[in-house]
């Protein structure tokens, strides 16, 4: 079951044990690019001029954001870790 995927360190994925909101951000723009991750989660902070910065101090005061920005991260990790299995 997805929700029982461990990281490297066999912590769970969806548990985000030692993930900051910032490696979380940087992760998804790495994987899937500004432009899907607006497609995904609908913010400005992502579609208009994003950054890094500008999104973290947005999804930091806005708790609905960071629920969906975290469960994106859970779901394509644990892609990622199901595509590695044999």
């Amino acid at each position: 079951m997805s929700d029982d995927l461990r990281d490297s360190t066999g912590h769970l994925i969806r548990e985000l044990h030692g993930v900051t909101l910032a490696n979380i951000l940087e992760y998804l723009v790495e994987r899937l690019g500004w432009d899907e991750l607006a497609a995904q989660i609908r913010i400005n902070c992502f579609a208009s001029n994003p950054s890094i910065k500008s999104s973290l101090t947005f999804l930091r005061r806005t708790p609905w954001a960071r629920e969906k920005v975290e469960k994106l991260y859970v779901e394509v990790r644990s892609d990622e870790i199901l595509s590695k299995q044999p």
